[in-house]
């Protein structure tokens, strides 16, 4: 994320970590260099538009703990790691209820151009009340209402970025009396609920044209979305049995939407501590918890849950309601068998999905066993410090899992949609997309 301290509040103090230099071009670019060293498939930038205000009834605690706050633009950073990369994808975070969706699509364009087709997109609703108060909403739109709000701004993009520019509008040959040919550029003539756009996308197409498709919802609407949509979709499942029951349902519903469930990808996130040792890694977790902020942390689960957490005492036992937009949650918290500083000691580091501290050894059988087990198809990295946690893994871990042949010894040529998926740089014709697309005669041909 674009700020000092994204999942794990507190280890910017850290003497190894670098994320105070969040603000610096070269922070980002070292970072991109490091992935790509790496063989990373991608950057993930998440991203907020307000404050975690909920505990304790205002910002203050997320201020001193720099948790997402400041946090800048995660687009602006991307067309910088893309001129020092040659394969390493971006995931850009950016939300359907405050932009509007004519000038969105310009901006993804623009961005897969310049990466020569290297970007994604991870779909995201809103969640906090702070950022639809500054929006000039008086609250954050209902759960169901902004998934239809989705829903149609999803609608309007693909009838920009797949519909309005016909494959060969545009020619470069010096022969060609026209650089664009208007017969071929339509005007979407969009009018619905929500949005108006009746004109044309003011891009020409891009390599993928629909940059590759992330979603991370957990209610039964946002799986519903991301079966229809996503091309990868995120999950933070603390156990194994958790995610193998989230991977079937996803490829169970993106069937029915009349994909191949394989279409979807699934990663969950892990939180990977390790060393040339068992004993070095230990020491390695050890010592990244004596820098956590366990109010930061507070704040932080307070803004995701929607409950200010100040109100409980430390020693309180804790229980969460079971309800479809926090299955995972609820496991987490032990359902009142721990206390609130039980729940802060066991996740300050691993707040999001699966972890493992371990030998390289160790932490490469503990995330094939994760595979194997539940049919996801790879993880989501959090990084515990910054570039730290990720060159642990890119030295430890990496090769033993490239000995053991389970990780990529080069990148695939291509876009970011052809390295995940290999079948070319636009979206499947069982892709929701497809429908709003122009066959050309050439392309027929």
């Amino acid at each position: 994320m674009n700020c000092v301290a994204h999942i794990v509040a507190g280890t910017w103090r850290h003497p190894e970590s670098q994320a105070v230099r969040y603000k610096d071009l070269e922070y980002w670019t070292d970072l991109a260099t490091l992935l790509e060293r790496g063989l990373f498939d991608g950057l993930f930038i998440a991203d907020v538009l307000g404050i975690y205000d909920v505990y304790g009834g205002g910002p203050e605690t997320a201020l001193r703990a720099g948790a997402q706050v400041p946090v800048n633009d995660p687009m602006m950073v991307v067309s910088a790691m893309a001129a020092v990369t040659k394969n390493l994808g971006f995931g850009i975070t950016a939300a359907t209820s405050f932009e509007h969706p004519y000038d969105f699509a310009r901006r993804m364009t623009t961005l897969d151009h310049l990466t020569k087709g290297r970007v994604g997109w991870n779909v995201v609703t809103g969640y906090l009340e702070s950022a639809a108060r500054n929006h000039g909403l008086d609250t954050i739109t209902p759960h169901a209402d902004r998934y239809d709000i989705a829903d149609e701004y999803t609608e309007v993009l693909y009838k920009l970025w797949e519909g309005s520019w016909e494959d060969d509008a545009v020619g470069t040959d010096p022969a060609r009396a026209d650089y664009a040919d208007p017969t071929k550029i339509h005007p979407i003539n969009h009018f619905g609920k929500h949005f108006q756009v009746p004109g044309i996308h003011l891009c020409e197409p891009s390599p993928q044209r629909t940059p590759v498709l992330y979603q991370a919802g957990a209610s039964t609407r946002g799986k519903q979305f991301g079966a229809e949509n996503a091309e990868v979709i995120f999950i933070g499942a603390p156990t194994k049995e958790a995610l193998r029951d989230a991977v079937a349902d996803i490829r169970t519903r993106a069937s029915d939407a009349g994909r191949d469930p394989y279409d979807v990808k699934i990663v969950n996130g892990h939180v990977a501590v390790t060393g040339a040792t068992e004993a070095a890694a230990q020491e390695r977790y050890e010592d990244f918890r004596r820098y956590t902020d366990p109010r930061g942390a507070l704040a932080l689960w307070s803004g995701w849950l929607g409950t200010d957490l100040s109100q409980f005492d430390l020693d309180d036992p804790v229980a969460v309601t079971d309800n479809e937009f926090l299955k995972s949650s609820v496991q987490m918290f032990g359902q009142g068998q721990w206390t609130l500083r039980d729940f802060i000691d066991s996740k300050a580091i691993d707040a999001e999905g699966g972890f493992t501290v371990g030998s390289p050894t160790h932490v490469a059988d503990d995330l094939q066993e994760w595979v194997e087990e539940t049919d996801v198809d790879g993880f989501n990295l959090t990084n515990v410090i910054t570039p730290g946690s990720f060159i642990d893994f890119i030295d430890h871990v990496v090769p033993e899992l490239q000995r053991r042949e389970v990780y990529k010894t080069a990148y695939t040529e291509g876009t970011l949609r052809d390295k995940i998926f290999g079948h070319g740089p636009r979206l499947p014709e069982s892709h929701r997309a497809a429908r709003y697309r122009r066959v050309t005669e050439e392309a027929i041909r």
